[in-house]
């Protein structure tokens, strides 16, 4: 009896376990097809055929990896960037990252090097507050007053903003930047990616606010 009591005790949280995994699993799946069906025409490879809009909203990422080494992603999120500008297909650029440390800070990282690709620093305004993708869209509707943006960040990223763009309010389109061609690298942002998603869809379930908002400012 004893033993069977403990192999009751063992079984229920694992079934309990199984469902939830289950469950999140067909969640993930169906999120990422809705991320991708919306993005699908709104995401561009061409700065000539991207229509004109007047700000561009660069996601923010580290300079440099963990490792110390350069990183890729945004080098070719800047160049991708400075290229959209330089071609007139925006005239402003917010760009929104993190700054949660003084010893970390995306955004002046980003402002630092657009502004070494010809940028004009007027030209630039800073979201120290973009901690996370969620947090960049809806500050950008909310605190910088922005109903239509260009989205500057690689393909996969893109097409989460458009999503999370779309059910705030904000009619955007994307500029993909050149995407990493490291296959172990890509994977792991690409399974990171997944998972975002799925937490992105609670975010929009539950309407969770930004970490932080704020008093209107004026791009």
């Amino acid at each position: 009896m004893k033993s069977r009591h403990i192999s009751k005790k063992i079984l229920i949280p694992l079934i309990v376990a199984a469902v939830l995994a289950v469950t999140f699993l067909i969640m993930g799946v169906i999120v990422n097809r809705s991320v991708d069906k919306m993005a699908e025409a709104r995401c561009y490879s061409s700065v000539e055929d991207i229509p004109y809009r007047r700000v561009g909203l660069l996601l923010g990422t580290s300079r440099l990896t963990r490792h110390g080494y350069e990183n890729p992603y945004f080098y070719y999120r800047i160049d991708a960037c400075a290229e959209l500008y330089h071609a007139g297909k925006i005239t402003r650029i917010l760009v929104s990252g993190d700054n949660s440390r003084k010893d970390y800070n995306e955004p002046a990282d980003m402002k630092e090097a657009l502004v070494e690709r010809g940028v004009p620093p007027d030209s630039i305004t800073l979201d120290y507050a973009g901690f996370r993708t969620y947090d960049s869209m809806v500050r950008a509707k909310k605190v910088f007053c922005q109903d239509s943006i260009t989205v500057i960040s690689q393909d996969w990223h893109n097409e989460r903003a458009i999503y999370i763009a779309n059910r705030v309010g904000v009619d955007a389109v994307a500029l993909n930047a050149e995407d990493v061609s490291f296959r172990t690298t890509a994977f792991k942002y690409r399974v990171r990616e997944w998972l975002a998603r799925t937490k992105m869809a609670f975010d929009l379930l539950f309407l969770h606010e930004p970490h932080f908002l704020g008093e209107p400012i004026e791009i």
